[in-house]
């Protein structure tokens, strides 16, 4: 049975898409079977593993407005894991899931009749906390929250614990913190520093030991809709994620490939 991982912050530009597409491509390399949907209106998740949003015949949105929804038209194969791709049709669903039945839990929908065909489902949320996002968390098993090293990493956070305490009490009791990934490390300076050390003391045992450096090679991948993986594999973005997947697989106890 698949596990269903929110990647979540409602922060934008702390590497939430980066962590999903990547994350996702090394998981695949060690054998495992992934899923991507893409639950952001920009669309970069789909566009980072070189499907254009405009393409899309079904996109998530077409799924989670739909009564009786055909998960498996929406998904798309690309060479490295499949995909459920976004375009900016998904910007009006807010709207559109107000008027609808079960309103949180559309996507929960739509992911539950596939999952079971993959090791791992990842959910790449929008940097948010509004009803999309908290589609997302209902539907997840775990949620992996991606935050920058820099002075207000820990701003904001408060309010996406809130939320995750809202939904395990009211929506998805067995919700859970898959773990904190610190990116855009630079060992450089005394402040990515002081953040590690301060992100450990709020989240005890559940920061990864991998942490994402900056690097410009993770930066240019998505314009060359491939992930780091395959971009450049020798660059230290992609021995980060290649040991996150390592630490996910110990964790979730499916060991590699």
């Amino acid at each position: 049975m698949g596990k269903i991982i929110a990647f979540a912050n409602q922060k934008g530009g702390v590497g939430k898409t980066t962590t999903a597409i990547n994350l996702a491509a090394a998981l695949s390399e060690r054998g495992k079977r992934v899923l991507l949907c893409d639950f952001d209106p920009q669309g970069n998740a789909t566009s980072g593993f070189g499907v254009d949003p405009r393409s899309l015949e079904t996109s998530v949105y077409d799924l989670i407005v739909s009564e009786d929804p055909d998960t498996k038209s929406g998904i798309v194969q690309t060479k490295w894991v499949d995909i459920i791709g976004a375009n900016v049709n998904l910007a009006g669903a807010e709207l559109d899931l107000i008027a609808m039945d079960h309103r949180e839990a559309r996507l929960k929908l739509v992911l539950d009749k596939v999952k079971d065909e993959y090791d791992y489902v990842f959910i790449d949320c929008p940097p948010s906390l509004g009803l999309l996002t908290l589609n997302c968390l209902c539907a997840a098993d775990s949620f992996l929250v991606p935050l920058q090293c820099e002075y207000y990493a820990l701003e904001g956070l408060s309010q996406l614990m809130t939320t995750v305490r809202m939904v395990k009490k009211n929506m998805n009791p067995k919700l859970s913190l898959e773990g904190v990934l610190l990116t855009m490390f630079d060992g450089r300076t005394n402040l990515s520093i002081q953040v590690v050390e301060e992100v450990k003391k709020h989240f005890p045992g559940e920061v990864f030991s991998s942490v994402v450096p900056r690097n410009v090679r993770l930066s240019e991948a998505p314009s060359h809709g491939k992930p780091i993986t395959e971009y450049d594999r020798m660059c230290r973005g992609a021995e980060a994620y290649l040991s996150l997947a390592d630490e996910i697989l110990a964790k979730n106890g499916k060991g590699k490939g």
